[in-house]
């Protein structure tokens, strides 16, 4: 179970990495090329009761904002990455890849956010004293 959960951890840091959709060369009026740069980011967990509990509470009626999201994600990655450091916290051993001046979009925000929520509410596990009241 605890290599499970720090697996699924693991993957949740790989939002830093990002896949290039594409990049286009076109031909501006003047004639200078210029480069679209199409970049999606995606979480993935391997904790599948992740999945299923982020569906059911993934609804409009909890809907909130990006800027909402990215700055709980913000506060939670901090403390997240402070506690990495202490070996005495084997939960929070890797260090989540979240830069707050790069724009993630909503789904990715509102994801990690429930993130976050899932491991404070459903395992249990304080990461943020004083966190945001959400009604789960």
């Amino acid at each position: 179970m605890k290599k499970f959960l720090i697996l699924s951890v693991i993957i949740l840091f790989a939002i830093a990495c990002s896949t290039q959709k594409g990049a286009m060369n076109d031909k501006s009026k003047d004639g200078k090329a210029i480069e679209e740069d199409n970049l999606e980011y995606d979480m993935e967990t391997f904790d599948a009761r992740f999945e299923s509990w982020y569906l059911l509470q993934n609804g409009p009626a909890k809907s909130r904002s990006l800027e909402y999201y990215e700055n709980w994600n913000k506060q939670y990655v901090s403390v997240w990455n402070n506690k990495s450091g202490n070996t005495q916290n084997k939960f929070f051993e890797s260090i989540v890849g979240y830069d707050p001046n790069q724009e993630y979009g909503f789904d990715l925000n509102q994801k990690l956010f429930y993130y976050f929520q899932y491991v404070e509410h459903v395992l249990k596990i304080k990461i943020m004293p004083g966190g945001p009241n959400v009604v789960l």
